[in-house]
């Protein structure tokens, strides 16, 4: 058997695998995830389809199988199953209690079906693997909240906030449209339609005081996520150039795409960067203290007068 059929056949077994994962799946996503055409897709198709397998297709919509249909059992390979312990170790740090034991059961469903060797490799790990976040993640009191809000998505609910804003001295009562969620800097973030802002808003877990479900039906058609994150890029930026010392450049670039990083141009003894920021007044600037000593702002000049109130109201502060 040549590679190119070894190559055929795991395609096709992958393929099979995934339209199961999903109620319909397009041709042009098997495509991009396989690096294939989607001539190469659609023979792949009439081959499942000739070997029993009953395949459902829609012209402009994409594939499913039928209702009821199943794979037996699937074998994880050694690598595969060290993989669960990751994602594991994450879903017990990075996600609600609530969801957290979700996959925990889901977990103990999966290690059911490895072999001998899989198992013994998975628990070798288990314990001497430990993740832990910089930071809270969510409100203890709320310990279900991204359940909450998975349902809300899916079902297109509203839901009841008690929300803690900064600009704000007591939290308030918002009731939203969750659109999304995404983790970024170490928080989880929903982006949702705010009936009281009646605008769309970023609302962080950890300030969440109280999450309730209800029953009244989204009002709006939202679009993507990716749609609103582009919506979000076209907002007006500001240029910034700094150069930072090399010794400490390396330990702030996990930070810097946050900030907007652009480029970056490495020198014998020092890093320019260019970042187009949206904040630079306070998210930029502040950031900037607390590694200033080692950096010179090239420009803005208005970005050097802020540094440079920051740091007056600071001493004031320190000698009274």
């Amino acid at each position: 058997m040549g590679m190119d059929t070894v190559k055929r056949f795991d395609r096709i077994v992958a393929i099979l695998i995934q339209l199961q994962t999903k109620r319909i799946v397009k041709a042009q996503e098997l495509a991009d995830r396989f690096d294939v055409s989607l001539r190469t897709i659609y023979r792949d198709i009439r081959t499942l389809e000739a070997s029993g397998v009953p395949i459902v297709s829609e012209a402009g919509v994409g594939y499913s199988i039928m209702e009821g249909y199943r794979l037996p059992p699937v074998m994880f390979t050694r690598e595969e199953a060290g993989s669960f312990v990751a994602a594991e170790k994450l879903m017990q740090k990075f996600t609600d209690k609530s969801l957290g034991a979700y996959y925990e059961s889901a977990m103990f469903k999966l290690k059911s079906v490895l072999r001998g060797k899989e198992k013994d490799w998975v628990e070798a790990l288990e314990s001497q693997v430990s993740i832990v976040p910089g930071q809270v993640l969510f409100n203890a009191d709320v310990p279900d909240a991204l359940e909450i809000l998975f349902e809300s998505i899916a079902e297109r609910k509203q839901v009841f906030l008690r929300y803690e804003s900064l600009r704000e001295e007591t939290p308030s009562e918002r009731q939203i449209e969750p659109v999304g969620l995404f983790h970024e800097n170490g928080f989880w973030y929903i982006l949702g339609y705010c009936h009281l802002r009646t605008d769309y808003r970023h609302f962080r877990t950890d300030r969440i005081h109280k999450i309730t479900r209800t029953s009244l039906d989204f009002i709006l058609e939202h679009g993507t996520m990716d749609e609103h994150r582009q919506k979000s890029e076209a907002v007006e930026k500001t240029k910034v150039r700094i150069v930072v010392d090399k010794s400490v450049a390396k330990f702030i670039r996990g930070q810097c795409k946050y900030y907007g990083l652009i480029s970056e141009e490495t020198g014998e003894e020092e890093v320019e960067m260019t970042f187009m920021t949206t904040d630079w007044e306070n998210g930029f600037a502040r950031w900037y203290l607390m590694f200033g000593d080692y950096a010179t702002i090239l420009e803005p000049q208005k970005l050097k007068n802020r540094v440079a109130e920051i740091l007056t109201n600071s001493q004031k502060r320190l000698l009274t």
